[in-house]
């Protein structure tokens, strides 16, 4: 593996990362607990950027300094949990000079047969960005932790009928709980929400306002989160956490909101305001209109008339 090297070198299976980062062969070839302190392979040898087709849950012990969230910057000294899916990209390696703490990986395949494999596309964090990490409490890091130990004990264990199982079990209790306590870091960091709220609601104002969407068409979450240094599904549940709504439906909203202001108070037509709005079809428009206030934009319109 060459420094200079800057495409995402793949892993198909855990065996294959273990050879890289000089670990011993894992104890089961579709999941594995390991220390990244303890890598062997020399930090200049590693590749620039990886890529596995497997998860990866880690626990950074040194995580520390400033971490920014939308525009703000929060200082952490514990460290934070970080979840990635398969197939996406992990920065340079050079950055995990200082990592240290549990990092378990496990194949789509050790889940495949189990309602887990469904049930983990519903947890939303992990497709958030590395600065979006769960930072945890003293009693939280002492729950984690102790389900870390536990996928540990059983992978040291003489593997049998149940070993599957029993990881899996852990596996799931290890989500359950990230699940409950990224939305308590949502309630805790209310002010930093707030703050991503109102700058999500200025740019949607500006969208419209400075007639972007003519050239842009409808302004989109990816769009948002991008403008707020937020990863779209993180933005999303943040968003609900705070309001209920998604990231798409506040869109919705303030696009219902502009279209009731020109549907009352200029000579647009219907076609002309679906197409200021961002709509390539006012068919569209009128659909999602009525969806939202049970009347047509005509309807609406007449209604003030």
């Amino acid at each position: 593996m060459k420094k200079d090297d800057f495409t995402p070198q793949k892993f198909n299976s855990i065996s294959e990362l273990h050879k890289a980062l000089g670990f011993p062969k894992p104890l089961h070839p579709l999941v594995s607990l390991v220390n990244y302190a303890d890598i062997k392979t020399p930090y200049d040898e590693l590749p620039k950027a990886l890529l596995f087709n497997f998860y990866k849950i880690s626990y950074k012990k040194g995580l520390t300094g400033k971490i920014k969230y939308g525009q703000n910057y929060y200082d952490f000294d514990e460290g934070g949990l970080s979840f990635i899916s398969p197939n996406q990209v992990i920065s340079s390696a050079e950055d995990e000079k200082d990592y240290s703490g549990y990092t378990l990986l496990f194949h789509p395949d050790f889940i495949g047969n189990y309602p887990l494999a469904t049930k983990i596309k519903t947890f939303g964090y992990f497709s958030y960005s590395t600065n979006e990490a769960l930072f945890l409490s003293d009693k939280e890091k002492q729950i984690i932790f102790s389900v870390f130990e536990n996928i540990k004990e059983e992978l040291n264990s003489t593997i049998d009928d149940f070993s599957q199982d029993v990881v899996i079990s852990h596996l799931e209790v290890l989500l359950n709980y990230s699940n409950r306590f990224y939305k308590r870091q949502f309630i805790t960091r209310k002010a930093v929400s707030n703050d991503l709220l109102t700058q999500m609601e200025q740019l949607l104002n500006n969208y419209f306002e400075q007639e972007v969407a003519l050239q842009k068409g409808l302004p989109t979450v990816e769009y948002l989160a991008s403008q707020l240094n937020v990863s779209p599904r993180y933005l999303s549940d943040m968003l609900r956490s705070l309001t209920g709504q998604n990231a798409q439906q506040h869109i919705h909203e303030k696009l219902i909101e502009k279209a009731k202001e020109q549907l009352t108070s200029s000579n647009l037509s219907v076609s002309e305001i679906a197409y200021h709005l961002g709509f390539e079809h006012s068919q569209s428009f009128n659909k999602l209109f009525k969806k939202k206030t049970q009347q047509t934009p005509i309807e609406y319109k007449q209604s003030f008339n």
